[in-house]
């Protein structure tokens, strides 16, 4: 029987897709495991693999293009297998579909004849938070009966049958009962909470609690995929466009491209089996085409462009630049930003440097001493460390450092966790892993979540000093600058040094002037007499 993928949710903050390349083609054998395509998400690109065995039948989303979390992706199933009812079943899916509310309203209309559920209550149920997820395990209840819930909280963290998630709430309220206990586990839609007004009596509402029919769960699929695949089925589109995208070297085997490097190397007119990619597994990426010579294959020449005419590219933003242009945007036009310059003198911790790596088997660098300092000045400087949300301030005890990592793609954050707790060759260690996942698009949405403060370092660039954006909901950001040769003044005469600027930006909704300067003093002290952080 012909099963229906949908577009996978594959990070908590996603909420449309787009393929990267298909690794599968239509009529290609699937075994459960197999990766069906590359996924770019707002936080990276992950392979997706098949949870089902068969052969692939029909593919809903060209490469390029995007679409919606769980609208269709393919269909999986038999050879031969006729899937016409699945692709053009769109009048029955639209009387399913007008029927739904239907049976929603007739289910909930039983339920209050049942229960007569107060104003203002709500029942949250036991969420879907993977495609294959049938049932949950409630990990941890971070709120208990009697705390006040907004919306956006974190209620719990679920474990599925992938990975632990947290589950925020969508309503607020007061948390007037817990229908699983830590530890409990349940199906998708059973009774997980109940929210609403403080004091109201909800032990008639648990008790008799019902979820939803496991008939009307089954449809669901069709009623959301069916419409959505109608308008996308031409064969003979999808047929060249899968042709299109396997290019293959000259021995028959397959070549691996990423989208904008194909439709590069077409505008230049490169032959892709003559560029060596650098990306995973050989991927040809921007940067192989970019730097493609017609020296190293002895044959094409590049476009000529004559002067004067008006020429350009079009590149479609992808998912992560989406996200950090609404992050960056919202954060620079809600937070009242303001700016803390200072010089330090880094002599010492040139030496001290030096001193360090020469110990076998180890090497930091710079940036790894300000990540440190910034970890031990955090503790002492709470308010620094602090977030802000609508209702309320969070004074953070714990240190988790944000390292903004520059990727083709735009920028991630990977955090070190307890940076304050880790030895300088343990953060040098995490941050070069970091980098290397991030190069690679490896990041798990887990590394890249929680910090506290964040650390931007443009120094190798050569960039002397600049300004960033604050990461929200955090309050604070350090820029850091070049090590720059230059001369200053020492005991009353003008010597050569070496000296580093940083701007700390604040939020001055939760970091006064006085404080983040305070910050910075406690900071100087630290990155100008390292030694001080290893006492």
């Amino acid at each position: 029987m012909a099963e229906v993928i949908n577009m996978p949710r594959l990070s908590d903050t996603m909420e449309e897709g787009t393929v990267a390349t298909w690794l599968k083609k239509v009529g290609d054998k699937v075994e459960e495991g197999d990766i069906l395509a590359e996924i770019e998400t707002d936080k990276a690109t992950m392979e997706f693999e098949s949870f089902h065995e068969g052969t692939l039948l029909h593919i809903g989303v060209q490469e390029g293009e995007t679409t919606k979390v769980d609208e269709l992706l393919a269909i999986i199933g038999d050879e031969g297998e006729d899937i016409s009812e699945l692709l053009n079943g769109s009048t029955s899916s639209d009387s399913e579909k007008e029927e739904t509310p239907k049976t929603d309203e007739t289910t909930s209309e039983e339920s209050s004849e049942a229960v007569d559920i107060p104003e203002g209550v709500t029942v949250v149920t036991m969420p879907r938070l993977s495609d294959t997820m049938e049932e949950g395990t409630v990990a941890t209840w971070l709120k208990k009966v009697g705390d006040n819930v907004e919306e956006g909280d974190i209620l719990a963290e679920i474990e599925t049958d992938k990975a632990t998630m947290e589950f925020e709430s969508f309503q607020s309220g007061t948390l007037l009962h817990v229908g699983l206990q830590e530890g409990e586990s349940a199906k998708v839609d059973a009774l997980l909470a109940i929210i609403g007004p403080k004091g109201t009596d909800v032990s008639n509402i648990a008790k008799n609690f019902k979820a939803p029919s496991t008939e009307t769960k089954a449809e669901a699929p069709k009623k959301e995929t069916a419409p959505k695949t109608e308008p996308k089925v031409e064969t003979p589109k999808a047929e060249t466009k899968t042709v299109d995208s396997a290019p293959t070297t000259a021995s028959g085997d397959r070549l691996f491209v990423s989208p904008l490097a194909k439709k590069m190397a077409e505008e230049r007119h490169i032959n892709l089996s003559q560029v060596q990619g650098s990306g995973e597994n050989g991927r040809i990426i921007k940067r192989d085409i970019e730097n493609f010579t017609p020296a190293t294959a002895g044959a094409s020449v590049s476009k000529f462009v004559p002067v004067g005419q008006e020429d350009f590219d079009e590149v479609a933003n992808s998912q992560m630049r989406k996200t950090i242009a609404k992050r960056l945007a919202q954060s620079k036009f809600t937070a009242p930003h303001y700016y803390l310059n200072v010089e330090f003198d880094m002599d010492n911790a040139i030496a001290f440097r030096q001193q360090f790596n020469s110990l076998p088997d180890t090497k930091i660098s710079f940036n790894d001493i300000v990540v440190k300092a910034c970890a031990l000045a955090l503790k002492q400087h709470p308010q620094v460390n602090s977030q802000w949300f609508d209702d309320k301030m969070r004074m953070n005890n714990h240190v988790h450092i944000g390292v903004a990592v520059a990727v083709p793609d735009g920028l991630v954050v990977p955090v070190v966790k307890f940076a304050n707790e880790q030895t300088l060759p343990q953060i040098g260690a995490a941050v070069k892993d970091f980098a290397g996942k991030a190069r690679n698009k490896k990041l798990t949405p887990q590394e890249m979540e929680g910090s506290t403060f964040t650390v931007s370092n443009l120094g190798m660039f050569g960039i002397e000093s600049f300004t960033s954006i604050i990461n929200q909901p955090n309050s604070a950001i350090l820029s850091v600058g070049a090590i720059v040769q230059k001369p200053v003044v020492k005991n009353g005469q003008v010597v050569a040094g070496n000296t580093m600027k940083l701007c700390l930006a604040c939020d001055h909704r939760t970091v006064d002037g006085a404080t983040g300067a305070q910050f910075l003093q406690t900071l100087k002290g630290y990155i100008e007499n390292p030694v001080t952080m290893l006492v």
